[in-house]
């Protein structure tokens, strides 16, 4: 079963630490009784979670991607309201889960592909139906898999293709015989029936060269007119600030609506499902959000493959918290 579980105010009391004087985020947000209630509300972000790791399962991938949105949840209520951080102007929606019945893991392409193509179609009605209400989906957790509903959705909503930036080690443009978490671009851009298409520009940035196939580069050099990539080993020597060298990468994507994706597995020594030891420092990460998010054009933001075990679930959620506060405040303060 696939199922949207709306976050009620009295299940998220449970998880706030309360202190006399402080007023903290998960006071403040916003709830509704269900999807209709999206458009009745004056929130401007909408903040939902995907508990699921089959796509990664599919992918060969490090399963706990289901562990990310209650991770994050924990740490994100708990921030403190002041002249920074508001709840009002967020709609705290709830998550969806995916809980397959009866099923056995034996085979990734018949089960676990499947299973993403269903989970496809909920994440998109869900963005679909945000983006049409005129807010901003703010999507944590599962696998990479769920860009292509991000992306599908959005597209839907705005009745165009919507162009995407991925910090990523890796493209996602794998073939596509069945679906998993490395291929969701590749359903996006459906470059085979241009007409199914619901992604145009694409852009990859902190490419990995040990992780990308060559008949990949042989797609980036062919379509070089939608797709780009910037390899983190090239973004080293220059005398150039990454930071400075992302805004040049997001102007290929900004001249209309775009989505920002970030894989976990980007950043160096992040619990991941394809953990690295050499990449973006979380830093970096977060000036990058701040430019994306300061282009009127950024329509979504999906912060996917964290991976976080019991150990390392404390500081996964405030960084994930990290990225969603600076995504809020900047685009708020820009739009």
């Amino acid at each position: 079963m696939i199922q949207l579980h709306i976050q009620s105010k009295e299940t998220l009391d449970e998880l706030i630490s309360k202190r006399e004087g402080e007023t903290k985020l998960g006071e403040t947000v916003q709830f509704c009784h269900s999807l209709e209630g999206i458009e009745e509300s004056n929130a401007r972000y909408v903040i939902f979670g995907i508990a699921e790791d089959f796509g990664v399962r599919a992918n060969y991938g490090r399963r706990g991607t289901a562990k990310a949105w209650n991770a994050f949840l924990q740490s994100f209520v708990n921030i403190q309201e002041n002249q920074y951080n508001s709840g009002e102007n967020i709609l705290l929606l709830g998550y969806i889960s995916v809980t397959p019945d009866d099923i056995k893991y034996t085979s990734p392409k018949e089960v676990l592909g499947d299973i993403v193509t269903r989970i496809d179609k909920k994440v998109a009605f869900i963005v679909k139906t945000i983006v049409a209400a005129g807010k901003i989906p703010v999507i944590i957790g599962g696998g990479h898999n769920n860009a292509y509903g991000n992306i599908k959705g959005t597209s839907q909503a705005l009745q165009e293709t919507i162009n995407v930036i991925n910090i990523d080690a890796h493209t996602d443009l794998r073939t596509t015989d069945y679906r998993h978490s490395g291929n969701g671009f590749s359903y996006a851009l459906s470059l085979n029936d241009p007409q199914e298409a619901s992604l145009d520009r694409y852009t990859v940035f902190g490419l990995h060269k040990n992780y990308t196939p060559q008949y990949i580069y042989d797609l980036f050099e062919k379509r070089r007119d939608r797709l780009r990539y910037y390899h983190l080993e090239e973004l080293w020597p220059r005398n150039i600030p990454v930071s400075k060298q992302f805004k040049t990468a997001l102007d290929f994507v900004a001249q209309k609506s775009f989505g920002l994706e970030l894989d976990c597995d980007a950043i160096t020594n992040f619990p991941s499902s394809a953990q690295t030891p050499s990449g973006f420092d979380i830093s970096d990460v977060r000036q990058f959000i701040m430019h994306a998010a300061s282009k009127k054009q950024c329509c979504y933001f999906h912060i996917c493959e964290a991976s976080p075990g019991r150990k390392k679930a404390g500081q996964v959620g405030k960084a994930i918290s990290y990225f969603v506060t600076d995504f809020i405040r900047t685009h708020h303060a820009n739009y």
